[in-house]
């Protein structure tokens, strides 16, 4: 079954991250996956690594110069408007979600984002041949809450390899590496600085735990402001790492993941955290409670100051390894991908019928 992966992605997201981890197991699997994404500098290197593992990929600059004759036509936008004009090119096309479908924001927030979403993309879902997300939480919202007739769930799968617990003395050594005081409590924020991400409750929650170092890692259009506004709270403990390549290693350095998220659909970074032994203190979203039991694997908790500097205080070691347990069996990327091949499979069939 020949399958193009189509994406609007000038720059490298989760969605594209997605894409090079998932093609190359699907032509593993006897499917014939190709990928197209705009020729622009900020996603080459995701179209080379896919290139380089054997997957044909289109650079377009006009949609219409895309080849035809595919089986099955799988699309990811960014911007609504972009399912608008993929749905005029391949009529009959596949939804891929991986966006929040609702952000938990205070003071009635959360509902004009619901409306927003309503109005800007449930249209363009509805249109869909079907839809794919990556939580079951997050299809079943879709159906219910949005009017989306078919949607399946693949959840999102982690490299259990790459992504994995310390070995004796190298939490130690990589400490080290990164200038970690020995034995200060470190906790990392591995998030993308938007509203969402909730900054604002990591920094207050730093004020309240000066002991505890926190190493913010991501960039976006927020950066200046919490960086100016850990500045006026006079944080010591805070560092900004910016956009960093070597995750695994920062995952193994830390003794706990922090992510006072108000929307996910299926945290990647909170299912590497987990895959790399790390306790995980996170709130009580629908997405984060399919991913984390209360007190097992980490805290769910209300995104209060005083509520995470608490979890923080309360979790141990042996969460993250319940964490490591509970992703080898139920969300690594093989898996991933046989539940991605088996359900396109079933659509084309489907369809075909």
């Amino acid at each position: 079954m020949r399958v193009l992966f189509l994406s609007d992605a000038r720059t490298v997201g989760g969605s594209e991250v997605y894409l090079k981890e998932m093609l190359p197991r699907l032509k593993a699997l006897g499917l014939h996956p190709e990928a197209a994404l705009p020729e622009a500098p900020g996603n080459l290197s995701v179209r080379k690594s896919l290139e380089q593992q054997g997957v044909p990929v289109h650079a377009y600059d006009r949609l219409e110069a895309l080849p035809e004759g595919f089986d099955l036509v799988v699309a990811s936008a960014w911007y609504p408007q972009s399912f608008q004009v993929f749905h005029r090119r391949f009529p009959g096309l596949v939804a891929l979600v991986h966006d929040q479908v609702e952000i938990f924001y205070p003071l009635g927030g959360r509902y004009l984002y619901r409306l927003g979403y309503r109005l800007l993309q449930a249209p363009n879902l509805r249109r869909a041949r079907a839809v794919i997300t990556v939580s079951r939480w997050a299809a079943r919202w879709l159906q219910e809450v949005h009017g989306v007739p078919r949607v399946y769930s693949v959840p999102n799968g982690v490299d259990v390899e790459r992504f994995r617990p310390a070995l004796p003395g190298e939490k130690e050594a990589l400490r080290d590496r990164y200038g970690l005081e020995p034995g200060r409590f470190t906790a990392l924020v591995p998030a993308r600085m938007s509203p969402e991400k909730n900054h604002l409750a990591v920094l207050l929650t730093a004020r309240l735990l000066p002991e505890a170092l926190f190493l913010l890692v991501g960039t976006g259009e927020l950066m200046g402001v919490w960086q100016k506004t850990a500045r006026l709270l006079g944080l010591r403990n805070v560092r900004f790492l910016g956009r960093r390549e070597e995750m695994p290693e920062l995952y193994r350095a830390a003794d706990v993941m922090l992510l006072p998220t108000l929307g996910e659909n299926q945290s990647l970074a909170t299912l590497e955290a987990m895959a790399s032994g790390l306790p995980v203190v996170t709130t009580p979203i629908p997405a984060q409670a399919e991913l984390i039991q209360d007190g097992e694997m980490g805290r769910l908790v209300p995104p209060r100051p005083s509520s995470l500097a608490q979890a923080l205080q309360q979790v141990k070691p042996e969460m993250g390894l319940r964490g490591r347990v509970f992703v080898e069996r139920t969300h690594t990327l093989d898996q991933s991908a046989r539940r991605l091949a088996n359900i396109l499979q079933n659509i084309q069939e489907e369809g075909c019928g």
